[in-house]
C-alpha cells in the first residue's frame, strides 16, 4: 500500500488510488473563486486501516494549496485528519 499511485481525476472531481477491494477516493466540489469543498472520502473495506484515506487527504491538501486554495472539510475523516496533522489548519477555510 506505501507506493500506491494516487491520481487527480479532475474529470470526476477526485483523487483516486487503486487499492485492494476497488477504487479508494476524496472527492470535492469547486465551491467559489479559490475554494475547494473536500465532501466524502471512501476506501473499500479490505483497504481500510492502512493509511490510504489520509494519504488521498494529503493529497488533496497538497493539491489545493499548490493552486492557491482553501478548503472546505465538509468531510468527517478530512477534519480527522487536520486534527492528526495542524499543519493543514492554515488551508482550513474559515
Amino acid at each position: 500500500m506505501w507506493n500506491m499511485e494516487i491520481r487527480h481525476d479532475e474529470g470526476r472531481r477526485r483523487f483516486v488510488a487503486d487499492v485492494d477491494g476497488g477504487e479508494a477516493y476524496l472527492s470535492y466540489e469547486p465551491a467559489g473563486t479559490g475554494r475547494l469543498d473536500f465532501e466524502s472520502t471512501f476506501v473499500p473495506p479490505m483497504a481500510r486501516g492502512h493509511g490510504v484515506g489520509a494519504r488521498l487527504v494529503m493529497a488533496g491538501f497538497a493539491f489545493a494549496r499548490s493552486q492557491g486554495c482553501r478548503v472546505i472539510p465538509t468531510c468527517s475523516f478530512v477534519q480527522r485528519v487536520v486534527r492528526d496533522h495542524p499543519e493543514y489548519e492554515a488551508l482550513i477555510e474559515a
